[in-house]
C-alpha cells in the first residue's frame, strides 16, 4: 500500500511538471480508497493536494465501504478537505447483498452512514443496484425506501451490466443469469417515481440529488471537459488526445518506479468522435443535447423519434422522455448513427 501511494504521488508530480493542471473538482474512486489505512489516506490525500494544489477545488469527492470507513478517517478526510463520499452500499437486503459478493450488512452500512454524516460532510452519495439476479421488485422498493429514510443527498440508482470477464458474465454466458429489458425497465421507473416524489431531482439516467448537491465532476464527464486519472487502469482526456494506464497494479508500479509515465494506450480522437460521444452522454442528462450538435442528424430519423414518443425537443435542446430514458442508449446509437 505504501508502494501504491508512492506512485500515484509520483505519476501526480510528473505530471504537474509537464503540464499545466488548474483542478476544479477531485474524485478519488474507480476502487476503494478507504481501504487504504488511516495513514496511507491521509498520505495520499495529503501530498497529492501539495502536488497539484487544490485552490480552485469545489467538489473533492471520495468513494467509500461500508466496512473501511471508522470515525476517526472520517474525521481526517473531512480535515483533508473532502466535502462528498459516495458510499458503495448497493442494496439492503442480506440476498442481493450475498449475490453481489458484498462484505458489509445493511446495519453496517446504516452505521457507516451515520458516521459519515456526523462528521459533517456537506453531501452524501448512497449507490445502490437494480436487476440483480435474483432480486425481486418488493426487494428493490425497500432498498429505495431505507435509502431514503437516511435522507442522503443523492442517489446513483445503476442497472447491473454483465461485463466481460466477470464473474457475473460469465454465469450469463453459461445461462445461469438471464437478461430482461422489461425487468429493467420495471425497476428503473420505480426509482423514477419513487426518487422524484421524494424530492430527488433525475438529473442523469442513473442520477437524482437533491437541489444544489449534483455530481460536478460527473457532470465535466458528460459535457465534455479534459480530465487527468491516475492509477492502474486510469483513462485521462486532453482535449482530443486519449490515453489509459496500464492496468496490472505491479506493472503500473514497475513503469513509475524506473521514471516513466505508466500509459498504455493512447488514442487521438477526431472532431467527428468527440461529437459522437458528446451527444451519446448528453443526451442521458436532464439538460440533453443542443440542436446545433445534431445539425447532422437525418430529419426522418428525428422525426420518428418524436413521434414514438421517444424525444421531445425544448429550449433549443433534444431532451429523452420518461419512456426514451429506458432506452438511451439504443436512441443515442440512432442519433449518432
Amino acid at each position: 500500500m505504501a508502494a501504491f501511494v508512492d506512485a500515484v504521488v509520483a505519476e501526480a508530480r510528473r505530471y504537474r511538471d509537464k503540464m499545466e493542471i488548474d483542478l476544479r473538482t477531485v474524485f478519488l474512486g474507480g476502487g476503494t480508497p478507504t481501504a487504504l489505512s488511516e495513514t496511507h489516506l491521509e498520505r495520499l490525500l495529503t501530498e497529492l493536494r501539495e502536488t497539484l494544489g487544490f485552490e480552485h477545488v469545489t467538489e473533492f469527492t471520495l468513494e467509500a465501504n461500508p466496512m473501511t470507513v471508522t470515525a476517526k478517517k472520517a474525521a481526517m478526510m473531512r480535515e483533508q478537505g473532502v466535502t462528498r463520499v459516495s458510499l458503495g452500499v448497493q442494496a439492503w437486503d442480506e440476498p442481493t447483498l450475498k449475490t453481489l459478493g458484498r462484505d458489509h450488512s445493511p446495519a453496517e452500512a446504516a452505521e457507516t452512514f451515520a458516521i459519515l454524516r456526523e462528521a459533517g460532510f456537506p453531501s452524501l452519495n448512497i449507490d445502490l443496484m437494480f436487476s440483480v439476479p435474483g432480486q425481486t421488485l418488493e426487494q428493490w422498493a425497500g432498498s429505495l425506501e431505507r435509502a431514503l429514510e437516511l435522507k442522503p443527498d443523492h442517489i446513483s440508482a445503476y442497472n447491473l451490466n454483465y461485463e466481460e470477464d466477470t464473474d457475473f458474465f460469465e454465469k450469463l454466458q453459461r445461462g445461469l443469469f438471464q437478461e430482461a429489458p422489461e425487468r429493467d425497465a420495471d425497476f428503473f421507473f420505480h426509482a423514477l417515481d419513487m426518487l422524484e416524489r421524494a424530492g430527488f431531482r433525475h438529473y442523469e439516467i442513473s442520477n437524482y440529488a437533491r437541489p444544489g448537491h449534483e455530481s460536478v465532476h460527473n457532470a465535466a464527464y458528460w459535457f465534455g471537459k479534459d480530465y487527468l486519472g491516475l492509477g492502474p487502469s486510469a483513462v485521462s482526456t486532453q482535449g482530443l488526445t486519449r490515453w489509459k494506464n496500464i492496468a496490472d497494479t505491479q506493472r503500473y508500479l514497475d513503469a513509475v518506479q524506473a521514471g516513466l509515465l505508466p500509459q498504455q494506450e493512447a488514442e487521438q480522437l477526431t472532431p467527428e468522435q468527440h461529437q459522437l460521444e458528446r451527444i451519446a452522454l448528453e443526451l442521458r442528462t436532464a439538460q440533453g443535447v443542443p440542436l446545433t450538435r445534431l445539425e447532422t442528424v437525418a430529419a426522418q430519423t428525428m422525426s420518428t423519434l418524436q413521434s414514438e414518443g421517444f424525444i421531445e425537443m425544448a429550449d433549443a435542446h433534444v431532451r429523452l422522455t420518461r419512456q426514451g430514458k429506458t432506452l438511451a442508449d439504443s436512441i443515442a446509437g440512432e442519433l449518432v448513427g
